[in-house]
Formats: structure tokens, sequence, C-alpha cells
């Protein structure tokens, strides 16, 4: 699809165009990621936590029974700015993993380790939601972060969007019913995800969402407090992101809506090319009418993509106001949770290593040999010196976890 752009292409297509508080918004110095005095308040906290952890593993050494050479690496089944995610299957059982492998250098050079710190912390924490993907374990050499986490292989929501223009409604309730309960979960444990679309929405093997990528969660969010930290994806932004106005919980439930919208429409609810236009509508322009959906469909959409986050639903009650929508009605949660529902899409998976639900621009890429190679930590210099303070406490390895051949 178009619609997908960069940060860079917005910050340099977008200048000057549209309203005043458009164009100051636009000419942030870094505008995925503004600078948030309490973000590194609450960063030194992780890294104190962390340090009293029996559970955490500090530095490269911290983990040394994990490799990259413990695994085949096969296919690249994905790509981002700071690295690839891989299929590898692990040699001494012949299990399949997802391995997200990340370059430090290009993660330090963007200032990035606090998100990549945090989709740890995250990955931690959501082991037992049947919608959010499992970390197994991570470690690192000297020049990479690798997490071992499940390998979902029903494809990406974005990549079955694409194919099929549009979902039929009933379709769409049901993958918004298990993200609503996954953020509903998240936001339970006082995390804000902040980057819901399509393409951080896997499914399984079976049809059910796994969302994933956590880089730009905020912890420590209850749902009375607020964060200030512009980030997202443009299509998705709310209003109070956009106006660089204090925001809470909430913003995930516009970006449901949006997603909603999406998957019922086929293009996110205020999209335009131009990304500044795009904004003057996120911001001013009321939500437009069209048919083929339901009542109840468009009074979700309407309520969820409400621009005054204090009058959205979800602002009160967090997701006991989902659940309660009439749009919801024929949803049993407490069957949805136990995955007693069945998906009404089947991605025809065959097998643990199928990858035909991914796209071909990845998986016909040739892996790198780099990946699996292990750094010799003896030959070091002042950037790797630096990298290694950078992500101490990024190795993790559970006491369940077997790690030994």
């Amino acid at each position: 699809m178009l619609h997908k752009m960069t940060w860079k292409v917005i910050t340099k297509a977008c200048f000057g165009r549209s309203s005043p508080d458009v164009r100051s918004f636009l000419q942030m110095d870094n505008p995925k990621h503004q600078y948030d005095p309490s973000e590194d308040e609450d960063e030194r906290n992780n890294q104190k936590l962390n340090s009293t952890s029996q559970n955490i593993n500090l530095g490269p050494s911290g983990n040394p029974h994990a490799k990259p050479t413990d695994f085949d690496f096969l296919k690249v089944i994905g790509k981002g700015s700071f690295g690839k995610v891989l299929l590898a299957k692990r040699k001494w059982d012949g299990k399949f993993y997802a391995v997200k492998v990340l370059q430090k250098k290009i993660v330090l050079n963007r200032k990035e380790q606090k998100h990549i710190m945090a989709e740890r912390n995250v990955l931690l924490k959501n082991v037992k939601h049947p919608f959010l993907v499992g970390l197994h374990y991570s470690f690192q050499t000297t020049e990479k972060l690798y997490f071992v986490l499940d390998f979902v292989n029903g494809g990406e929501l974005f990549f079955h969007l694409q194919k099929e223009r549009t979902f039929p409604e009933h379709r769409a309730k049901f993958y918004a019913a298990e993200i609503a309960s996954a953020l509903g979960y998240l936001h339970s444990i006082k995390i804000v995800y902040r980057d819901l679309k399509p393409e951080n929405i896997l499914l399984d093997s079976l049809g059910h969402v796994v969302l994933t990528d956590f880089g730009l969660c905020k912890e420590g969010i209850a749902i009375s407090d607020t964060t200030a930290t512009f980030c997202g994806t443009p299509e998705y932004l709310a209003p109070e992101v956009i106006r660089k106005q204090p925001y809470d919980n909430t913003v995930d439930w516009w970006c449901l809506g949006a997603v909603l919208y999406e998957m019922l429409y086929g293009l996110p609810p205020f999209y335009c090319r131009d990304v500044a236009e795009m904004y003057e509508n996120i911001l001013h322009k009321p939500l437009h009418l069209r048919p083929g959906v339901s009542l109840t469909a468009w009074s979700i959409l309407e309520e969820l993509l409400e621009k005054e986050r204090q009058n959205r639903l979800g602002s009160k009650e967090d997701f006991l106001e989902i659940q309660r929508h009439p749009f919801f009605e024929s949803i049993s949660w407490n069957d949805l949770l136990q995955k007693k529902i069945p998906p009404p899409f089947n991605p025809n998976v065959f097998g643990p290593d199928d990858i035909r639900n991914f796209d071909a621009t990845f998986t016909e890429e040739i892996v790198p040999c780099s990946i699996c190679i292990s750094t010799d930590y003896n030959i070091v210099n002042a950037s790797v010196l630096e990298a290694d303070d950078a992500f101490i406490g990024f190795s993790y390895a559970p006491p369940s976890e077997d790690l030994f051949h």
C-alpha cells in the first residue's frame, strides 16, 4: 500500500505547509521521538530495577549459553530501521523461532537505546496474554542484539489487508476484539502501546491476533496519568499527539478506531497523500460516513475516533467501555480470551516453518552471514565498550528456559 510513509519523507515533504500548528509540529528536530524528561527518569528507574533482578543478566557475558551459532537462520521475514527479523531453527532441539536482530551501532547513532530496552522490558511482562507475542530469551554480542520470539506465521494483518483490500464486518469485529483485549491487558499493567497499526498485528497459524513490536511502549502510565512524548505512525496519530498535548491510554483506543476503519474501508480514516493535509484532517475534519457497515460499527468508529480524548470511548473506564459497546454485543469476552471463538479466517499454514504468509520482498532476500557470527569478545574497541554500557541488562534468560545443549 502506498499510504505507509517514513518520517524522513514526511519531514522533507511538509515544511512550510498547512496551518501554523501543523507547521510547528512538523518542524521538530526529531519528530518521531521528542525529548521527554520523565522518560529519562523512567529509564534510570528501570536500570536500577534491572541491576537487582535475579533473572536479568548484565552485558554480553550475562547469557553465555545463548549465541548466534545456536541457530540455523533460514529466511528473512521482516526488516526495520535497526535490523531484521529472521525465521530461525534452534539446532539442538529443532524448534522454530522468530529472531529479531538489531545492529547496536545503528541503534546508538539514532539514540534509540531506551526504546529497545523498553521493548525488552515490555516483552518480559507480556508472556501471560494470548494475543501478545512471547519472548523466550534475549542475548547480545559486541555488535548485535538478539530477541528470541515466538514465530507467528499467519502473516501480518497488513499483508492480508493488502491482498483483500477490506474485510467483512464480522471478521473486522473479531480482530478488533482480540486487539482490544491485548490493549486492555497492557493498560492494566500500566503500559501504553502507542503504535497500533496493521504491520504490528500478526495472525497465528489458526488466525488469532498476536500483537508485536513494543519499541514505542510507554511504561508506568496508569489510567489517570499522561505522557507527552511524540511517537507513532502518521496515519494513526491521535489529535492530541499532533497538537503536542499531554495524552493517556486513550491514544490506543483512537488507534484501534483507525485500524478498525481501515479494515472496513481499506484506508485509514483521515488518509491523504499530503501528510500535512492529513494532519489537518485528523485535527479538524469530521469523520465521513460511508455506506456498507452496520449502525453499531459506525457508532463505535465515531466514539473511538472522537477528537477530544476526554470524550473518547475508553476515557473513563478504559477497556470496560470497549467491552460494553453494542458493536461487541455478540462477543463473549471470556471465550475470546480462551481462544474458544473460531477465527473467521484461516491462514492455511502447513507446518511450523511455513512462510507463505510473509512478503516475498523479505523472504527472497539472502540471509546475511554476519547474522550468525558470534563476535570475539576479546577484540573490543571504544565503540564496542560504549555499546556494552548502553545495553546493560538487555540479556535475559528465564529460569524455566533450557538454554543448554
